[in-house]
């Protein structure tokens, strides 16, 4: 059986070398083409010394292949896209650029016009857990953000059944990497280390996208969700914490509520292989370099207020990882192929 021949288009980010790990393991395609302006004409093991074994040069275009992940930044990304899509080429695009259902949100949240809003209705957005069969027929898929992966897969159950009400604070804590490989001060080495910072308090680009998915879980629900990032001295890991008031009436009092809701949570995720319902807090170091993401779901038994928690590799489930797995549902392939590593531990 031949295998199908996939590409990258800027594999020098994170999310870019990350997904050449996972593709170089994968029993079924083969990473045949990569591209990355800052170090094309070098071998991919010179640039990256841990994938050595992958015997590709980094090049400025990509050969012909099947299908393709940009892994470009956001609004650069949308036209290599458009001409990949005009050529019959499917792809998985790891920018935000095809997230947002709405074209002007583009203009609000990162400041350029969309050059091909026609296209942000065929886009997929690649929550598979959510949208499992569109994405296996998809052309295009639009990968989610790392931040808006664990908040919706943490409050997507209670969402749909109309369990909470409407105002929701998301509080997230990422590793470094999540920042990109672009040199700033922010990520420096001596501004990073030691230290605990938010970020974003205006608004994080990556809001829409959390309110977009929510919403449409249950469209008659208003929302008003507060999401505050913060930058913690990790390399890999995002942790969320979810807050928002139980509805009344809704959940049984006292400890038969936590108990129902974590029924609740387990039959919602009950055939996901990514997700897992845990039973105590979950650690970032329990999902790194894996694929899962970790929800635990209580109650605070003082003031009735649901939390939920969940954490997942930013690089795997966050991003390359996710991608990975809407390959497999465009391919017509088991979902988990490529993706069954453990985390590494400690």
């Amino acid at each position: 059986m031949n295998k199908t021949k996939v590409g990258i288009i800027n594999v020098t980010g994170y999310a870019g070398v990350e997904l050449a790990r996972l593709l170089h393991q994968h029993p079924q395609v083969e990473l045949t083409s990569v591209t990355g302006r800052s170090a094309a004409g070098q071998k991919l093991g010179k640039v990256f010394p841990h994938l050595a074994g992958i015997d590709l040069t980094i090049e400025t275009e990509l050969d012909e292949v099947d299908l393709v992940f940009s892994a470009m930044p956001h609004q650069e990304s949308a036209k290599e896209v458009i001409t990949l899509l005009d050529r019959g080429i499917k792809v998985v695009d790891i920018s935000a650029d095809f997230r947002l259902k709405d074209a002007t949100e583009y203009q609000n949240w990162y400041s350029f016009t969309h050059p091909a809003p026609q296209l942000l209705k065929q886009a997929v957005y690649g929550l598979t857990e959510l949208y499992r069969s569109q994405v296996a027929s998809a052309r295009l898929v639009a990968n989610p953000g790392c931040y808006p992966t664990g908040a919706i897969l943490a409050l997507a159950p209670v969402v749909k059944e109309g369990l909470i009400e409407p105002d929701i604070i998301i509080d997230s804590k990422s590793g470094v990497s999540g920042a990109g490989r672009t040199l700033s001060l922010r990520t420096h080495f001596s501004e990073v280390n030691e230290d605990v910072t938010a970020y974003a308090l205006d608004g994080h680009r990556h809001l829409p996208e959390i309110v977009q998915e929510l919403k449409l879980l249950r469209p008659e629900q208003p929302l008003s969700v507060t999401f505050v990032p913060h930058l913690i001295p990790m390399t890999r890991g995002i942790l969320t914490t979810c807050y928002a008031p139980l509805a009344s009436g809704k959940v049984a009092a006292g400890k038969k509520a936590a108990e129902e809701l974590r029924q609740l949570y387990l039959d919602f995720y009950k055939d996901e292989p990514f997700v897992k319902v845990v039973e105590s807090p979950p650690h970032t170091k329990h999902t790194w370099g894996n694929n899962l993401c970790l929800i635990h779901p209580t109650i605070d038994p003082r003031t009735g207020r649901l939390i939920v928690i969940s954490c997942l590799d930013n690089l795997v489930k966050g991003a390359a990882g996710q991608a990975v797995q809407n390959m497999n549902l465009m391919l017509g392939l088991p979902e988990t192929t490529g993706l069954e590593a453990l985390a590494i531990y400690p």
